[in-house]
This record gives structure tokens, C-alpha cells and sequence, in this order.
């Protein structure tokens, strides 16, 4: 257990997180696992979720707040020092004084063009984009390279809490399950015009 505190948790976020992790299944004790999987522009973007405090992984550090268990990468203790999990009215977000350095990723020169480009942009437009208008957010397709589809996402989908996970797992759930000739969806960084961090996910 780390014997200073990287991560700050807001009292609202933490009674809310503690409520989330109770409704967990099983008599295990589960800890909120923060993982930095990427970055928005000048921002990291994270990735939440309650696992068994008893699966932690080798390098991982472990931080109470109350009865909350906290476990993140010892790799990413520079990243997440000083941030705070605060409540907002979009939901769980990380305020974190830590800015990303900028490296170059972007997607391939795939195709854009051809039945399967025209399904996932049906996809996109009939069922990804209308689920997600509520956020003020949405997504278009960079191209197509093989098996894995590369999409932008921009507008409210850019936030940085649980809601940003469940909101990408969610379209990469629907895009993977509308055709199955994809075995990747993932979201590309534009850094010229600070658009969204790659966001790499496999088809189980």
C-alpha cells in the first residue's frame, strides 16, 4: 500500500463510488481500478472499474480513502499525481493538474469507400450517433483498414469520467455486433485540430 496519496476523492464522489461498489456482486472486497489508456488534446483520459481488491495485478499501488480501496499502475503514479475524482453534472470526472506529452498517432490510409465503409457509416449515423446526440457528442468514420474501423469522436464525448468509458464501450459494442466482418474499433487522435486520444479495444 503506498504510504502517500497520488489520487484526491471529492466526499460526493466517493459516497457515490462506495454506493456503486456495494451493488457489486459477491462477498469479495472490489476496488476502483484507474488506468490512464490514452489522452483528449491536452488531457488523460482514464479507464474506471470496480475488480477484486484480491486481483491486483504485480506493479499495481494500492491507496485507501475510507473504506474504498484505490488501485492504479505504479507506472502511472507521475500521471495521476495530485488529480482529484470529483462528481460533476455529467458524472465522475478526474480533475488532474498532469498534462500528456504529445505523441504522433493517427489512423492509416484505409479505405473509405465500398459496402462495408457504407455500413459502418449506416451504423454510425442510424444507431451510434442518435444514442449519443444526448451528450452533445458524435462520431464519424477516418477509415477502414482490414478488419478495424477507425473513428473520431468529438462535441461531448471528450470527458474524461466513467460516463466516457460506459459511452465508448457502448459504441464499440454496437458497431462490433452490427458487423461482424470488424474485429476492432478504434478512436484516432487528431492533433492538429485536438480531437480525441486512440481508443483501442478487441473483440472478444
Amino acid at each position: 500500500m503506498s504510504e502517500t496519496t497520488v489520487l484526491g476523492v471529492a466526499q460526493d464522489a466517493l459516497e457515490m463510488i462506495g454506493q456503486l461498489r456495494d451493488n457489486e456482486p459477491g462477498e469479495d472486497e472490489f476496488a476502483l481500478s484507474v488506468e490512464v489508456t490514452g489522452f483528449h488534446g491536452s488531457q488523460f483520459s482514464y479507464e474506471l472499474a470496480f475488480v477484486p481488491l484480491a486481483d491486483r495485478k504485480d506493479g499495481w499501488v494500492e491507496e485507501r480513502h475510507g473504506d474504498l480501496a484505490i488501485i492504479f499502475p505504479e507506472t502511472d503514479i507521475g500521471k495521476l499525481e495530485g488529480s482529484t475524482l470529483e462528481l460533476t453534472d455529467q458524472g465522475l470526472a478526474m480533475n488532474n493538474p498532469n498534462s500528456p506529452e504529445s505523441p504522433g498517432m493517427s489512423a492509416p490510409k484505409g479505405d473509405l469507400s465500398g459496402p462495408l465503409v457504407d455500413r459502418v457509416n449506416q451504423v454510425i449515423n442510424e444507431q451510434v450517433n442518435p444514442a449519443i446526440a444526448s451528450h452533445g457528442g458524435g462520431a464519424e468514420l477516418v477509415s477502414v483498414d482490414g478488419t478495424i474501423a477507425y473513428l473520431r469522436l468529438f462535441g461531448g464525448c471528450q470527458g474524461c469520467g466513467l460516463a466516457e468509458v460506459t459511452l465508448k464501450q457502448g459504441i464499440e459494442k454496437i458497431i462490433l455486433e452490427a458487423i461482424d466482418e470488424l474485429t476492432q474499433v478504434v478512436d484516432v487522435t487528431d492533433h492538429a485540430s485536438g480531437d480525441d486520444p486512440y481508443y483501442e479495444s478487441q473483440k472478444k
